[in-house]
């Protein structure tokens, strides 16, 4: 984003802009290449459709009477307050010889675990702590994305503007999804699964969940072969291993996706993908663990999905099992290598009109059979395997970001962006300029260590915490991006940073800092372990850089996705470029979805399908150095973990995140640069740029946790528009960082 001179002369001391110098040119190249390639993002999506769904967004809060928080403090943030009073108090009465650098993390120990003895009847397991912020099916019990978005979202606030600010995921969806909204009327489905016992019945948010279970077994049987766990079982359930059966992560899932009905805010149906039918009883398994989204609980005589006599097959059900392959294509379904599933599910959740050859070039016709749940209208579509863990917090995440990317879009600051000068290095412009690319959120998975044994538990138990990491990326696979105007507020698309509608921007900043935020964009494709790494290069994902195993669309982006498809099939010469994945800096750890089997890391990438591959000959040559000065002699096992696999941590990724971030703004801002002085020497990170001796600030502690647990999103209404800007760096939403405090 150029800087215009307005802003120019509200930097001051170290913030000042300056032209930069050549050596910055070159350094800052690749941010600008990304820059050129994401300019003008999101395409036409956001104008596409406006009129209609202004009827649908009439019914909710208009903007004119949604007020900023200001100084005040809502009732969720009471419980953050007093965590924040406690961190100061431990660090205020520790005698400063005694303060370790673990005291900025806190929280309940919790459990893993990891050896079941059937002699004792009970498993054995060690405590410790994860303080990532990723949600995993191993160590948050609670659904929904843990306690707090549990609490968030059961609890409906007493007065008008507290509860409004807990339907900010229902206004988004709305915001993002359909126009046409779902018949509400008495003798609708609708009215006989969401009524009140009042009798009244509101709209909700629409997501179908596109569920992949090719490769899902117990052991080495199939699992459709095996029978359901037992539902109503008397006593405690038994004690499973996370590799014993891919039964105990589908059931976790299925308790998430009706945690999401549960609030009143989402109307969830599932379409399970199958190569070849299934037993009836595992659909009927399925459907009793969906009840707050239309299932039938199963009696206590085991007799799975009967009500009153009626089959499951037989009435109303939010499930669909849908079998993909024929008998010719089944084997070819099974494989894991050949993408099969993967390209059904996207035909399936996209549905372009070319596949059934009707002619029609209209992206919001559907072309899928009438019989298939796909063919309805929703508003959000999550298309998943298995493995993936779902979560109301990943969905509210996706949203939120979706919206606040359309917010950009929208400003008028960017629409009057140049092309020629938007580009200072880290900052892209988007907007609706015609046959762009636009950029949706998107998700990396992450995996535990398997512990599966009692050998690695017990020298795992030599720890303190537990912390998941990515596998399939690296620091090299992504760039930073600070997005203009990229915060949208409540009442659906409705931008905070700037006048529009006759009101003033929601957001009110100290002198000198800039409204956006942070944001992480994918530079290469997400490389996975074989079998995986082929079915991708079969079936590339939908969103350059994104996840094939879990992706989210609205309705407005799928419209947008097929339209370029139906662009490439009529084979015509400038279609855009595909969408681009991005992840917000200060959500980061809601986008980090767990691979519940934990059993990914350690696994050996193959030879020029690893993460980092565009830089491939940089690494050969960094290992060619490393044995050329014996650094490593006689230690190959060594070399090999260095060079041969990819285990990426969670909070490293966050970490070099902030890092490239703040880098580049730094060589931006700094004017006579000390090329002998190693380091920031403008800005900095306040949070990663110190020495770790002793642990840093209370409030420092306090942000990093809050942006960790996804509470920037989850509490926006606080962190947009409150006076407390404490942790607008943590939260991604600080363009120039910290300055640093030059010496006298």
């Amino acid at each position: 984003q150029n800087q215009n001179e307005e802003d120019d002369k509200k930097l001051k001391h170290n913030e000042e802009v300056d032209v930069p110098s050549e050596s910055t040119m070159v350094s800052s190249l690749k941010f600008i290449a990304a820059a050129l390639f994401l300019m003008s993002a999101l395409s036409t999506w956001l104008n596409s459709n406006a009129s209609q769904h202004d009827a649908a967004i009439r019914t909710h809060r208009r903007l004119a009477e949604i007020e900023p928080v200001g100084d005040s403090v809502p009732s969720y943030m009471n419980e953050l307050m007093d965590d924040l009073t406690a961190r100061n108090k431990l660090m205020d009465e520790t005698p400063p010889a005694e303060v370790k650098y673990w005291f900025e993390f806190s929280g309940p120990l919790q459990k893993y675990f990891y050896r079941y003895s059937r002699s004792r009847g009970k498993a054995d397991y060690f405590e410790g702590r994860d303080d990532s912020g990723v949600i995993s099916s191993r160590f948050v019990e609670e659904t929904a994305g843990g306690k707090d978005y549990s609490d968030f979202f059961s609890n409906k606030g007493e007065d008008y503007s507290e509860a409004s600010m807990r339907n900010r995921l229902l206004e988004n969806c709305i915001a993002m999804g359909s126009p046409i909204r779902p018949d509400m009327s008495k003798d609708s489905i609708w009215y006989d699964w969401y009524a009140t016992s009042a009798g009244t019945v509101a709209d909700r948010c629409r997501i179908l969940v596109t569920l992949n279970t090719v490769g899902a077994g117990r052991g080495t049987v199939m699992l459709w072969e095996t029978n359901p766990p037992q539902l109503n079982a008397q006593g405690p359930e038994p004690w499973m291993s996370e590799q014993e059966t891919a039964a105990t992560h589908l059931e976790r899932n299925l308790r998430e996706m009706d945690a999401m009905c549960e609030t009143g805010q989402i109307a969830l149906r599932l379409q399970v993908l199958v190569c070849e039918p299934i037993p009836g009883k595992w659909t009927d398994w399925i459907d009793s663990l969906l009840v707050n989204c239309g299932g039938k609980a199963a009696p206590n005589d085991g007799r799975h999905g009967l009500d009153n006599g009626v089959a499951v097959e037989d009435r109303p059900s939010p499930v669909q099992v849908v079998v993909v392959a024929s008998a010719a294509t089944a084997d070819t379904c099974h494989d894991l290598k050949s993408g099969f599933m993967e390209k059904r599910m996207q035909d399936l959740v996209l549905a372009p009109p070319y596949l059934n050859k009707n002619g029609s070039k209209d992206p919001s016709i559907k072309t899928t059979h009438p019989d298939l749940v796909t063919s309805d209208d929703y508003d959000v579509y999550v298309a998943m395997k298995w493995s993936s863990l779902v979560t109301l917090r990943s969905v509210n995440s996706f949203l939120q970001a979706s919206a606040d990317l359309a917010a950009a879009a929208a400003s008028p600051d960017n629409v009057k962006a140049v092309l020629e000068k938007s580009v200072d290095g880290s900052s892209v412009a988007i907007s609706n300029a015609p046959s762009s690319p636009f950029l949706i959120p998107s998700f990396v998975r992450v995996s535990y260590v398997s512990e599966e044994n009692s050998k690695v538990a017990k020298w795992r138990m030599h720890g303190d915490f537990f912390h998941p990491a990515a596998w399939e990326i690296c620091k090299d696979s992504f760039d930073m991006a600070w997005i203009p105007d990229s915060l949208s507020g409540a009442g659906g698309v409705n931008g905070i940073c700037y006048n529009h509608d006759g009101i003033e921007a929601a957001r009110v900043l100290p002198e000198g800092e800039h409204c956006g935020q942070w944001w992480v964009y994918m530079a290469e494709e997400q490389m996975s372990t074989t079998p995986e790494v082929y079915a991708n290069e079969a079936t590339p994902s939908v969103v350059q850089g994104a996840s094939n195993h879990i992706w989210m669309v609205t309705e407005r982006q799928r419209r947008e996705i097929v339209k370029q498809l139906i662009c490439h099939n009529d084979k015509e010469e400038s279609c855009g470029e595909m969408p681009q994945a991005v992840l917000p800096l200060g959500d980061l750890e809601s986008f980090l979805i767990n691979f519940t089997p934990n059993t990914a890391l350690g696994k050996k990438h193959n030879k020029g399908r690893r993460p980092g591959y565009s830089r491939e000959k940089e690494h050969a040559m960094d290992r060619e150095k490393v044995r050329e000065r014996k650094q490593l002699k006689d230690q190959e096992d060594i070399e090999k973990a260095l060079f041969d696999y990819t285990i990426y941590p969670a909070a490293l990724f966050h970490k070099d995140a902030t890092v490239k971030a703040a880098r580049v703004r730094d060589e931006l801002l700094t004017k006579h640069r000390d090329h002998d002085k190693a380091g920031p020497q403008t800005v900095k990170s306040s949070y990663y740029d110190v020495t770790i001796t002793k642990p840093r600030q209370a409030t420092l502690g306090w942000c990093q946790a809050i942006a960790r647990k996804g509470l920037c999103t989850l509490y926006a209404d606080y962190f947009r528009t409150s006076t407390d800007h404490r942790c607008m760096e943590a939260c991604g939403m600080k363009m120039n960082w910290t300055p640093i405090q030059k010496e006298k």
